[in-house]
């Protein structure tokens, strides 16, 4: 009866983690298929994922009506999963995340000592990153798998993780490893962390220096770019002096790369001028960008309506040192017409005093 039930669970965990991985390549050919049809107007074939090639008329067939059969076709089970199996917290899906949200047991939490993203978005992990370590201390491996790591950029958040060991990122479904050199920059990166293993192979002294010689002007570059109010939003007033002396060169020649001494690392061991090198996930990436747009044209409206003003007014004033001289003499004129006969003007000034008081 055991061996059913177990057999059973092992089964339904199967069909789940299948339906994940057909859910994920559905949105990933979705995403081909956006780009495809942005870039080809004129319904050629596109090939998605070395598959057959087809042809989708624009006027005739939308993107979703595309993929409409191949979503009726996936099961009713779960969207993601969450294991811990031995020392191991598996997540499949980004549904998966929101786990970290749970009461876990502190045995349970404590004995996590790799965490497993598969089937998730890179920029969905980064969001949840800070809470990870605080709901399982104790980890300190991190696997990706079809996670759609493209960009050497998006190990910069990985920093935020503050102990890491060792990094595993399975080629399939990130693009990134395809760059020779990508070893390299994690372990430049990434160095106040002291990697220990990267894709199970030990990381050598030699690796290290490498590393900084590849790189280390990088973190150079990146840090006297930064405009002064970037600074001071990451370090404040009480860091700057030892900022500015990274600058002047008084630290190590940035030729080999930029070794700071320990004074000059902030809190978590992590350099200044690495520090400089973040990442910023896609939708927050947009959301700022949307939030610089909408000021942009507020202040542009602003502007524009501070311009209407000013020429008014400066059309106005035209206007009045043209009219002034003749409004001028007519001015005197009336007033010596109006005086012209005292008696009269007497007379009219009064009543003019009667019929304010009524």
């Amino acid at each position: 009866m055991a061996n059913f039930i177990f057999s059973n669970l092992e089964e339904k965990k199967r069909l789940t983690i299948c339906n994940i991985a057909r859910q994920w390549e559905i949105q990933q050919n979705r995403t081909a298929l956006e780009a495809s049809l942005n870039q080809d107007k004129d319904n050629e074939p596109c090939q998605i994922n070395g598959s057959t090639a087809y042809v989708f008329p624009e006027e005739s067939r939308s993107l979703d009506t595309i993929l409409s059969s191949a979503v009726q076709g996936l099961s009713v089970l779960d969207s993601h999963l969450v294991e811990v199996e031995g020392d191991t917290l598996y997540l499949y899906g980004s549904g998966a995340l929101e786990c970290l949200d749970r009461n876990w047991s502190v045995q349970t939490a404590g004995s996590v000592v790799t965490v497993s993203f598969m089937f998730m978005e890179f920029d969905e992990i980064v969001q949840v990153l800070t809470k990870l370590k605080l709901k399982f201390p104790n980890s300190v491996h991190l696997k990706f798998k079809e996670t759609n790591l493209v960009t050497l950029q998006q190990f910069n958040a990985l920093a935020q993780v503050h102990r890491i060991e060792q990094l595993t990122v399975d080629p399939q479904g990130n693009p990134v490893v395809n760059f020779t050199l990508w070893k390299y920059y994690v372990l430049f990166r990434l160095n106040h962390l002291n990697l220990q293993k990267i894709n199970g192979i030990e990381v050598t002294q030699n690796d290290t220096v490498m590393a900084e010689r590849l790189f280390g002007i990088l973190a150079y570059v990146a840090s006297s770019e930064l405009p002064h109010y970037r600074m001071l939003s990451l370090f404040g007033e009480s860091r700057m002096k030892q900022f500015h002396d990274l600058l002047e060169g008084k630290g190590k020649k940035s030729g080999v790369g930029i070794e700071e001494s320990g004074d000059n690392r902030k809190a978590g061991g992590e350099s200044t001028a690495r520090a400089m090198l973040n990442y910023t996930a896609k939708n927050v990436h947009m959301e700022k960008l949307e939030e610089i747009k909408e000021r942009k044209t507020f202040c542009q409206t602003y502007v524009e309506n501070l311009v209407k003003e000013a020429a008014d007014i400066h059309m106005k004033n035209e206007s009045l040192q043209k009219l002034w001289p003749q409004m001028f003499i007519e001015l005197v004129r009336d007033a010596v017409i109006e005086i012209r006969n005292k008696n009269s003007y007497m007379k009219l000034c009064l009543q003019r005093i009667a019929d304010q008081k009524q």
